[in-house]
C-alpha cells in the first residue's frame, strides 16, 4: 500500500507536466476576434511601441490567416517595423507582401515604403554606396510598376536625390584621381557621371574637370568638345565660370610653367 505522501508527489507531478504541455502562457492561445486583435495592435502601434505593435498584426495574420483583415495586418507590420528602425525585418515582410500580393490596393504603398526604408539608411555613400542603389532601385521599381501612384512624385524626387549621391561620389574618386596626376582614370568617373547620372547636379562640374584632364593630356578637341557642352548646357553654372576666368586669367590660379603647358593652347581658342 503506498503511502498518502507518495501519492501526493506523484498527483503534483502530473500537474506540473500538465501545466508544461498547455504552454508557458495560456492566455497567448487564447483566439480573439479580428476586429479586437487589429485595434490593438492599431493602438499599440501610435501609443504604444511599433515594435511590440508588429507582433500583434503578426497575430491577426495567425489566428485570422483568412481574411481581409490578414492581408492589411502583412502592411501594417511591416509599417511598424520599419517605425522600430528595425529595417532588415521590415525589407522581408515588405517582400513578402509584395510577393503575395501584387494586386492589392496598396501595393504601390508597400512599394514606395520598401523604398524609404533602404533610403534611410544612406549614410556615408562615398564609403557604402548599396544603400543608395538599393533605395534607388526600389523607388524606380516603384514608378515603373504604378507610373500614377499618389507616391511617384516623391519617389522621382528621391531618385534624383540619389543620383546625385552616387554622381558624388564619382566625382570624389575623379578629384581624387585628377589631383594624383591620373588623368585616364579621373576622366573615365567623370564620363560615368556625364553619362549614367546625366541629371544630377554633378554633371557641371564633371564637364569642367574633364576639360582640365583633357588639356593636361594634350587632346585638345576634346577639351574643347567638354567647354562647348558645359558653356552650351550650364552657361550660368559656377563651373562655366571657372572655365571661362581660367582661360581668360589662368596666372591666378596657377603657375606660368604650368599654363604654358596645360592652358597656353586653350587660350588662343578664343
Amino acid at each position: 500500500m503506498k503511502s498518502p505522501m507518495r501519492i501526493l508527489y506523484v498527483f503534483c507531478a502530473i500537474i506540473m507536466l500538465a501545466g508544461c504541455a498547455g504552454g508557458a502562457d495560456p492566455l497567448a492561445q487564447v483566439e480573439r476576434s479580428v476586429e479586437e486583435l487589429y485595434n490593438e495592435a492599431l493602438d499599440t502601434a501610435l501609443n504604444g511601441d511599433p515594435h511590440d505593435a508588429a507582433a500583434l498584426f503578426d497575430e491577426v495574420e495567425r489566428q485570422h490567416p483568412y481574411s481581409a483583415w490578414a492581408t492589411r495586418a502583412q502592411l501594417m507590420a511591416a509599417w511598424a517595423l520599419y517605425q522600430s528602425n528595425d529595417y532588415g525585418a521590415a525589407i522581408v515582410a515588405l517582400e513578402r507582401f509584395i510577393e503575395l500580393n501584387p494586386a492589392h490596393e496598396n501595393a504601390d504603398y508597400a512599394y514606395y515604403l520598401r523604398g524609404q526604408v533602404y533610403y534611410e539608411q544612406i549614410v556615408d555613400v562615398e564609403r557604402d554606396a548599396s544603400m543608395t542603389l538599393n533605395a534607388k532601385k526600389a523607388f524606380e521599381a516603384l514608378i515603373n510598376r504604378f507610373p500614377e501612384s499618389q507616391y511617384a512624385r516623391d519617389a522621382q524626387l528621391k531618385i534624383d536625390l540619389t543620383q546625385s549621391h552616387l554622381a558624388g561620389k564619382e566625382m570624389a574618386v575623379g578629384r581624387f584621381y585628377l589631383a594624383a596626376g591620373h588623368y585616364d582614370a579621373a576622366l573615365r568617373r567623370f564620363a560615368k557621371v556625364i553619362e549614367l547620372y546625366e541629371t544630377s547636379n554633378q554633371v557641371p562640374e564633371a564637364l569642367y574637370r574633364s576639360f582640365e584632364a583633357y588639356l593636361a593630356l594634350g587632346l585638345d578637341e576634346e577639351a574643347r568638345r567638354s567647354f562647348a557642352v558645359l558653356n552650351y548646357n550650364f552657361p550660368d553654372s559656377i563651373w562655366n565660370q571657372r572655365a571661362q576666368h581660367l582661360i581668360e586669367n589662368p596666372s591666378e590660379n596657377y603657375a606660368p610653367s604650368f599654363f604654358d603647358t596645360l592652358f597656353g593652347r586653350a587660350a588662343s581658342w578664343f
